[in-house]
């Protein structure tokens, strides 16, 4: 029996991806208005940044440091370095301000809590980050433990993160529903740890679900099938 449902954050209980596309535009105007750098090369300078950071830090939630990141770009560009907290603080801002909840996130996470669920999240990325999304989503009310790759030391979908889930939820892993929308990080990971996984992918277009998951198209048909499961 399911007693504890835990989500993924970015893309699932908010559109990350079109989040994230408005702050990197505004990010590259004020790199063109203040380093004289045009998109082009702002793009190759951010995904060498990135690749350095995997290159020495590995799989971890420090590869989601985003002043680190604009510093190793300043740094390799020959630009000062100042402006590599102007920049960070630009990006999350820009994106706190787009964000909104995903269609039905609210009044199903609402509804699970009044039927006796507990519900957490599991998410990668570190956690100051991840609670000031979900306060400007307004999600905090709704729940009752958070588990980052910050705390964990891992990434999804490593079977740590999920475990730790289930160990912050009291319940055995075979008790827990997870809930994202990357089949890989989150589904396949869930499934592989022991927990119920649910894929949350709204696309009309037919896709291959593995074995032992379950999608969904939208939040509003999650209820029906934890009180199947």
């Amino acid at each position: 029996m399911i007693k504890s449902i835990i989500f993924d954050l970015d893309d699932t209980l908010y559109d990350f991806t079109s989040a994230h596309a408005f702050a990197m535009k505004r990010l590259m105007a004020y790199v063109r208005a203040n380093l004289g750098l045009d998109d082009e090369r702002f793009d190759a300078l951010n995904r060498e940044a990135l690749n350095r950071q995997k290159q020495r830090l590995g799989s971890c939630a420090a590869l989601h440091n985003r002043l680190i990141r604009y510093q190793m770009l300043l740094e390799a560009a020959g630009k000062p370095i100042a402006h590599a907290p102007e920049m960070e603080a630009l990006y999350w801002s820009t994106l706190l301000e787009r964000i909104r909840p995903t269609h039905g996130a609210i009044e199903t996470l609402g509804s699970l809590r009044l039927s006796g669920y507990t519900i957490g999240i599991g998410t990668n990325m570190t956690a100051n980050w991840q609670y000031a999304k979900l306060k400007r989503l307004g999600l905090m009310a709704y729940v009752d433990y958070i588990v980052t790759s910050e705390e964990a030391g891992v990434e999804k979908p490593a079977p740590e993160l999920f475990l730790l889930c289930a160990e912050k939820a009291g319940c055995a892993p075979a008790e827990c529903a997870f809930v994202g929308d990357s089949l890989e990080s989150d589904a396949l990971g869930a499934r592989d740890a022991g927990l119920a996984a649910y894929w949350f992918n709204p696309s009309a277009d037919p896709v291959d679900v593995p074995e032992g998951i379950r999608r969904i198209r939208a939040f509003s048909e999650l209820p029906a099938l934890l009180e199947n499961a």
